[in-house]
């Protein structure tokens, strides 16, 4: 009698950890749809990545180089201060997009430009995303505007 218990017991706990091992890999299968990340224009041209993979491109719409082509299709370039990626989207821009102000797209790299899906643009003259600050700042390009200068 005492030797079935503990063989249930094993047989429980051997199905739990099964159970607990797919329902991991369940929720792991699902979430590699949802995760991007991000690069900066120097960091992608430096390592691009394989054609399929989704991941985010932040930084400067560089001046001079917004222009609207044929229906919503709309072409830029994106610098973080050491390097420019070309871009491409099609679709609605946010209304605060413009050149010379921090931008976040997702999409795409096919070699020769990135091929954006969405474009997240600063909702206020105070926000930039983390990720574009970080790269601007590692490029010397961007100095946080609340930043105290140095005294003399």
């Amino acid at each position: 009698m005492r030797g079935l218990k503990k063989t249930r017991r094993i047989q429980v706990l051997i199905l739990a950890a099964v159970a607990l091992a797919l329902a991991t890999g369940i929720i792991g299968y699902a979430m590699r749809d949802g995760i991007s990340f991000f690069r900066s224009p120097a960091q992608l041209l430096a390592e691009p990545p394989s054609p399929n993979e989704v991941f985010r491109l932040g930084g400067l719409v560089e001046e001079g180089t917004l222009s609207r082509g044929q229906g919503e299709t709309v072409t830029f370039s994106v610098t973080d201060g050491a390097a420019s990626v070309p871009v491409a989207y099609t679709g609605i821009l946010p209304d605060l997009f413009e050149e010379g102000q921090g931008m976040v797209g997702q999409g795409r790299w096919n070699g020769e430009r990135f091929e954006a899906i969405e474009i997240l643009a600063k909702h206020d003259e105070s926000y930039m995303p983390k990720e574009v600050i970080d790269a601007l700042e590692e490029q010397g390009v961007y100095k946080a505007p609340n930043a105290a200068s140095p005294s003399n």
